[in-house]
């Protein structure tokens, strides 16, 4: 009973069989059917490797969301050569709630303004990549990608021993603030705070003396990260005029960055730039020096590194050997039925022979009773 009712299973498995078996002797090869098989596993094999690059590849993704975190402080990464000494300038930074935070964290370094020519070649590349970036934005998500492996962002030492005299100062150093709108300024003489607010004495510094030319080597906000390139690294900005405000108006943009190599909480910023000469007598008013006025959005960038999964990858690699192999099978057929009705139409090829057999087999049958008739006349 049991080798009956398998035997019964395997009948009706058999008969669920979607995939037929056809015996060899039913199947015939063809140079045409060889040619168009070869031209698509070609085909499989170079889009099953494009394939697998594609799976390889990763995307970044942007995701927005409001801004929770107020309470935190935030951080500005700062280094700036001003073309003065470094007793004539003074940096702090003025928040909106009129909060003075002190340059504890800024260094006064005194250096040389003109680059070397090491440093000079690290600037101009610095600023090509700063110009591809403002005309190819799909660039940054590569150094995203990257982050780790890119060169340091920081000058390089100049080398050998400076010959000329220190006449500038580098300001570098970070800071933490409230996460509201400030102004961080470089002007002449040094801060100090009192209660109806701030000023910088610059009693005791020549008007002669003034010149703000600098070069941001670098501006951040946020955690550093190795081969990030910020939107104002490299500017350098050269004046002739003793009286020259040099603004920079920047909006702050939390970003958490989430990839396979780092995890960050860091700020992009944009960046609108503007310089006037002061003149009390044309109506420009001002003061003399560099400001940097940041304020911070309300919004909250998420950009994480995406990838393929592997089942999409092997349900698209299938997709592909089977599309190729149904569709080079129907055109095969489509192709070689066409041409059959032309040659049978105009009487080609294969239908040629048989046509010419015919007439040879009808023409052999006419002749053979005329023999059979002479035969006994001789």
């Amino acid at each position: 009973m049991r080798r009956l009712y398998r035997k019964k299973a395997l009948s009706l498995v058999k008969e669920l069989d979607a995939f037929p078996k056809v015996s060899e002797s039913y199947v015939e090869s063809s140079a045409s059917g060889g040619t168009v098989s070869l031209i698509a596993f070609s085909a499989m094999a170079i889009l099953a490797i494009l394939e697998f690059f594609v799976y390889r590849d990763t995307w970044m993704k942007y995701e927005y969301a409001v801004d929770k975190d107020f309470s935190s402080k935030l951080r500005i990464n700062v280094d700036i050569t001003v073309a003065m000494k470094c007793q004539h300038v003074g940096a702090d930074i003025l928040d909106l709630a009129e909060t003075m935070i002190t340059s504890n964290g800024l260094h006064y370094e005194p250096v040389i303004f003109d680059l070397s020519p090491q440093q000079r070649l690290w600037h101009r590349t610095l600023l090509l990549i700063q110009s591809r970036l403002r005309e190819e934005h799909a660039l940054q998500e590569v150094l995203y990608k990257t982050v780790l492996k890119g060169a340091p962002t920081a000058l390089p030492p100049r080398e050998g021993a400076p010959l000329e005299p220190l006449s500038a100062c580098r300001i570098h150093g970070h800071v933490y603030v409230n996460k509201v709108a400030g102004n961080l300024h470089i002007t002449v003489g040094k801060p100090i705070h009192h209660p109806q607010g701030h000023a910088h004495i610059a009693a005791f510094v020549s008007h002669e003396m003034y010149n703000f030319s600098h070069r941001i080597d670098h501006l951040s906000f946020g955690e550093e990260i190795p081969g990030i390139i910020n939107p104002l690294d490299g500017t350098e900005k050269i004046t002739y005029n003793n009286n020259q405000m040099f603004q920079y108006f920047i909006t702050v943009v939390p970003t958490k960055l989430n990839t396979y190599k780092i995890s960050a909480d860091t700020h992009q910023f944009s960046v609108t730039e503007r310089e006037r000469v002061i003149n009390h007598a044309a109506g420009s008013h001002g003061v003399s020096g560099i400001f940097v006025k940041y304020d911070t959005s309300s919004l909250m960038v998420t950009v994480s590194e995406q990838h393929m999964p592997l089942w999409q990858f092997l349900v698209r690699l299938c997709g592909i050997i089977g599309g190729i192999f149904s569709t080079t099978g129907m055109l095969h057929g489509l192709v070689g039925f066409c041409f059959d009705v032309i040659c049978c139409r105009f009487k080609l090829g294969v239908y040629r022979t048989r046509e010419v057999e015919q007439l040879q087999n009808q023409m052999n049958n006419h002749q053979t009773p005329l023999l059979a008739d002479d035969a006994p006349q001789e």
